[in-house]
Protein backbone atom coordinates (compact mmCIF):
# COMPACT_ATOMS: atom_id res chain seq x y z
CA UNK A 1 0.00 0.00 0.00
CA UNK A 2 1.16 3.58 -0.86
CA UNK A 3 2.04 5.93 1.64
CA UNK A 4 -0.08 8.92 1.61
CA UNK A 5 1.92 11.41 3.40
CA UNK A 6 3.31 14.66 2.00
CA UNK A 7 6.66 15.03 0.90
CA UNK A 8 7.39 17.41 3.82
CA UNK A 9 5.58 15.00 6.16
CA UNK A 10 8.15 12.14 4.28
CA UNK A 11 11.18 13.83 4.74
CA UNK A 12 11.10 15.29 8.54
CA UNK A 13 10.32 11.37 9.41
CA UNK A 14 13.57 10.30 7.36
CA UNK A 15 15.36 12.94 9.35
CA UNK A 16 13.95 12.53 12.86
CA UNK A 17 13.24 8.84 12.93
CA UNK A 18 15.35 7.78 9.83
CA UNK A 19 12.08 6.12 9.01
CA UNK A 20 12.68 3.56 6.27
CA UNK A 21 9.22 3.18 4.88
CA UNK A 22 9.52 6.98 4.39
CA UNK A 23 12.09 6.85 2.55
CA UNK A 24 11.01 3.83 0.14
CA UNK A 25 7.99 6.45 -0.62
CA UNK A 26 9.59 9.10 -1.51
CA UNK A 27 12.19 7.19 -3.57
CA UNK A 28 9.96 5.65 -5.43
CA UNK A 29 7.77 9.55 -6.42
CA UNK A 30 10.78 10.93 -7.06
CA UNK A 31 13.61 7.89 -8.78
CA UNK A 32 11.78 8.18 -12.20
CA UNK A 33 11.80 11.94 -12.56
CA UNK A 34 15.01 12.66 -10.98
CA UNK A 35 16.92 10.05 -13.34
CA UNK A 36 14.56 11.51 -16.40
CA UNK A 37 16.16 14.69 -15.52
CA UNK A 38 19.60 13.91 -14.87
CA UNK A 39 19.47 11.94 -18.63
CA UNK A 40 18.66 15.11 -20.09
CA UNK A 41 22.05 16.29 -19.06
CA UNK A 42 24.42 13.03 -19.26
CA UNK A 43 24.21 10.55 -21.80
CA UNK A 44 26.12 7.53 -19.37
CA UNK A 45 23.24 6.01 -17.52
CA UNK A 46 26.33 4.53 -15.40
CA UNK A 47 26.92 8.23 -14.06
CA UNK A 48 23.08 8.77 -14.20
CA UNK A 49 21.79 5.69 -12.12
CA UNK A 50 25.41 6.43 -9.68
CA UNK A 51 24.10 10.10 -8.92
CA UNK A 52 20.49 9.43 -8.49
CA UNK A 53 21.86 6.76 -5.32
CA UNK A 54 23.89 9.29 -3.92
CA UNK A 55 21.16 12.06 -3.58
CA UNK A 56 19.39 9.09 -2.22
CA UNK A 57 22.26 8.26 0.18
CA UNK A 58 22.62 12.06 1.18
CA UNK A 59 19.06 12.41 1.83
CA UNK A 60 19.19 9.13 4.28
CA UNK A 61 22.57 9.75 5.86
CA UNK A 62 21.06 12.90 6.64
CA UNK A 63 23.89 14.89 4.72
CA UNK A 64 21.32 16.66 3.05
CA UNK A 65 19.50 19.04 5.02
CA UNK A 66 15.94 19.69 4.00
CA UNK A 67 14.16 23.00 4.78
CA UNK A 68 10.68 23.49 5.18
CA UNK A 69 10.59 27.43 5.19
CA UNK A 70 6.96 28.08 5.77
CA UNK A 71 5.02 27.02 3.01
CA UNK A 72 4.28 23.91 0.60
CA UNK A 73 7.52 22.26 0.33
CA UNK A 74 9.34 21.85 -3.01
CA UNK A 75 11.00 18.16 -2.43
CA UNK A 76 11.49 17.65 -6.05
CA UNK A 77 13.77 21.14 -6.51
CA UNK A 78 15.49 20.04 -3.37
CA UNK A 79 15.96 16.79 -4.69
CA UNK A 80 17.42 17.77 -7.83
CA UNK A 81 20.10 21.03 -6.28
CA UNK A 82 21.61 17.67 -4.28
CA UNK A 83 21.40 15.75 -7.92
CA UNK A 84 22.91 17.87 -10.15
CA UNK A 85 25.57 18.91 -7.85
CA UNK A 86 26.17 15.24 -7.66
CA UNK A 87 26.41 15.06 -11.35
CA UNK A 88 28.75 18.15 -11.72
CA UNK A 89 30.91 16.56 -9.44
CA UNK A 90 30.72 13.28 -10.93
CA UNK A 91 31.17 14.97 -14.52
CA UNK A 92 34.66 16.42 -13.35
CA UNK A 93 35.82 13.78 -12.42
CA UNK A 94 37.86 12.20 -9.62
CA UNK A 95 41.69 10.99 -10.56
CA UNK A 96 42.52 8.64 -12.96
CA UNK A 97 38.84 7.30 -14.04
CA UNK A 98 37.69 10.59 -14.33
CA UNK A 99 40.06 11.80 -16.38
CA UNK A 100 39.46 8.76 -18.62
CA UNK A 101 36.01 9.53 -19.10
CA UNK A 102 36.58 13.49 -19.79
CA UNK A 103 39.04 12.39 -22.67
CA UNK A 104 36.55 9.77 -24.14
CA UNK A 105 33.65 12.57 -24.20
CA UNK A 106 35.84 15.25 -25.81
CA UNK A 107 36.45 12.40 -28.52
CA UNK A 108 33.06 11.60 -28.95
CA UNK A 109 32.27 15.18 -29.56
CA UNK A 110 34.25 15.64 -32.40
CA UNK A 111 32.99 13.18 -33.92
CA UNK A 112 29.12 12.72 -33.39
CA UNK A 113 26.28 15.10 -33.27
CA UNK A 114 24.42 15.83 -30.84
CA UNK A 115 20.35 15.35 -30.28
CA UNK A 116 19.67 18.94 -29.59
CA UNK A 117 22.58 19.89 -32.36
CA UNK A 118 20.58 17.62 -35.01
CA UNK A 119 17.33 19.43 -34.14
CA UNK A 120 18.47 22.80 -34.52
CA UNK A 121 20.39 22.07 -37.80
CA UNK A 122 16.84 20.72 -38.51
CA UNK A 123 15.41 23.86 -37.85
CA UNK A 124 13.73 25.72 -41.38
CA UNK A 125 12.12 29.03 -40.33
CA UNK A 126 14.76 31.76 -40.03
CA UNK A 127 18.29 31.21 -39.50
CA UNK A 128 18.05 30.33 -35.57
CA UNK A 129 20.13 27.01 -36.21
CA UNK A 130 22.43 29.05 -38.02
CA UNK A 131 22.46 31.66 -35.05
CA UNK A 132 22.74 28.97 -32.63
CA UNK A 133 25.59 27.65 -34.02
CA UNK A 134 27.43 30.81 -34.37
CA UNK A 135 26.78 31.30 -30.13
CA UNK A 136 30.12 30.53 -28.10
CA UNK A 137 29.65 27.05 -26.63
CA UNK A 138 29.26 28.99 -22.81
CA UNK A 139 26.71 30.77 -24.09
CA UNK A 140 24.59 27.57 -25.92
CA UNK A 141 25.39 25.84 -22.33
CA UNK A 142 23.68 28.79 -20.15
CA UNK A 143 20.67 28.39 -23.26
CA UNK A 144 20.65 24.88 -23.05
CA UNK A 145 20.54 24.43 -19.15
CA UNK A 146 17.78 27.74 -18.55
CA UNK A 147 15.55 28.09 -21.80
CA UNK A 148 15.69 23.60 -23.02
CA UNK A 149 15.89 21.99 -20.02
CA UNK A 150 13.91 24.73 -17.76
CA UNK A 151 16.74 25.38 -14.78
CA UNK A 152 16.25 28.52 -12.52
CA UNK A 153 19.73 30.70 -12.71
CA UNK A 154 20.57 29.07 -9.80
CA UNK A 155 20.19 25.12 -10.64
CA UNK A 156 21.71 26.35 -13.81
CA UNK A 157 24.86 28.15 -11.65
CA UNK A 158 25.41 25.02 -9.88
CA UNK A 159 25.01 22.47 -12.99
CA UNK A 160 27.70 24.70 -15.22
CA UNK A 161 29.62 25.19 -12.16
CA UNK A 162 29.42 28.85 -12.65
CA UNK A 163 28.07 32.16 -10.40
CA UNK A 164 24.79 32.52 -11.22
CA UNK A 165 25.38 36.22 -12.20
CA UNK A 166 27.62 34.49 -14.81
CA UNK A 167 24.44 32.65 -15.74
CA UNK A 168 22.61 36.03 -16.11
CA UNK A 169 25.08 37.35 -18.18
CA UNK A 170 25.52 34.89 -20.73
CA UNK A 171 22.34 34.16 -21.42
CA UNK A 172 21.34 38.05 -21.67
CA UNK A 173 24.57 38.07 -24.34
CA UNK A 174 23.04 34.60 -26.12
CA UNK A 175 19.76 36.44 -26.59
CA UNK A 176 21.35 39.80 -27.53
CA UNK A 177 23.45 37.94 -30.71
CA UNK A 178 20.69 35.50 -31.40
CA UNK A 179 18.23 38.65 -32.13
CA UNK A 180 20.93 40.65 -34.10
CA UNK A 181 21.23 37.09 -35.83
CA UNK A 182 17.35 37.26 -36.71
CA UNK A 183 17.23 40.78 -37.25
Amino acid sequence: MSDTRSDGELLRAIAADADRRAFEELYRRYTPWLRARLRGRCADLGVVDDVVQETFLAVWRGTARYRQEGHSSDAAGWLWRIGSRRLVDALRGDGARGRLRQALARLRHRDEVSAEERVLAGVEHGDLAGALVRLSPELRAVLQATVVDGLTTREAAVLLGIPPGTVKTRAMRARKQLREALA
